[in-house]
């Protein structure tokens, strides 16, 4: 089997949380909620972990413990494109796959994370990209799908037109890519949207320009992908994180 790498996306401020304490080390059950983003990545066996950080960098890379796992820094944040694009010194020249995550996303399962990577694998996909379901996705860049039912496109919030935002499947952030088609791609981005930013989610209609597929892993319970980005966000996470716990799933 190929190895594995990842990329923790790990450098905002989250103004949203009213604190002066970096998001990604807001606790959650007592431990950063990067800290469990590391915990469910790690019975995967990555090879090498690159956590980007910005805000509070010293004290985000003190989270950063275990074999294979090192920091890189976004100084300047302009978007998520960019933020992964900081991992390539230490990626560049790496095989297999990587997966791309958020570490303001604790509850994701190890379980959720194998699936997407073995089905990125299975069917020889560009990229594969973690989605779900929700009655309202307002907030999340929509998942696009042709006639065939494969997908398109991922537009963004403020990017969408009004039978877009419709669109109840979203991106939840969470990626996987053959790593040797990442790198390239991400050379093509440019920041002609609305927020004037890099987006990641841009490479898939640059795969899908080049005839190259980009599957779309839907998540089965969507409490997993839910971010943290306000307090309130946060003490829901603690209400599921209990029942998740009780149900066996973490």
């Amino acid at each position: 089997m190929s190895e594995v790498h990842a990329i923790i996306l790990a450098a905002g401020k989250g103004t949203r949380m009213k604190s002066e304490l970096a998001k990604v080390l807001h606790p959650l059950a007592g431990r950063p909620l990067l800290a469990h983003v590391l915990d469910a990545l790690s019975p995967l066996g990555p090879r090498r972990t690159v956590v980007v950080v910005g805000h509070q960098a010293e004290r985000v890379a003190e989270v950063c413990r275990g074999p294979g796992v090192e920091t890189v820094l976004q100084e300047e944040q302009l978007g998520t494109g960019h933020a992964v694009d900081q991992a390539r010194s230490v990626l560049a020249d790496a095989s297999g796959h990587t997966l791309v995550l958020c570490g303001d996303v604790p509850l994701l399962s190890t379980q959720t994370l194998r699936r997407l990577l073995d089905q990125t694998r299975d069917s020889g996909a560009a990229a594969g990209v973690l989605t779900a379901i929700a009655a309202d996705a307002t907030g999340y860049g929509r998942i696009v799908r042709d006639d065939e039912g494969r997908v398109a496109a991922i537009v963004e919030e403020k990017d969408a037109d009004d039978s877009q935002r419709a669109i109840r499947e979203y991106n939840t952030g969470t990626w996987c890519f053959p790593t040797a088609e990442l790198w390239p791609a991400l050379e093509r981005l440019d920041r002609d949207n609305a927020q004037g930013e890099y987006y990641l989610t841009d490479v898939v209609e640059i795969f899908v320009a080049d005839g190259k597929r980009v599957e779309a892993v839907v998540c089965d319970d969507e409490r997993e992908v839910q971010g943290i980005n306000t307090l309130t966000d946060l003490r829901r996470a603690e209400e599921d994180y209990a029942a998740l716990r009780g149900e066996g799933s973490l």
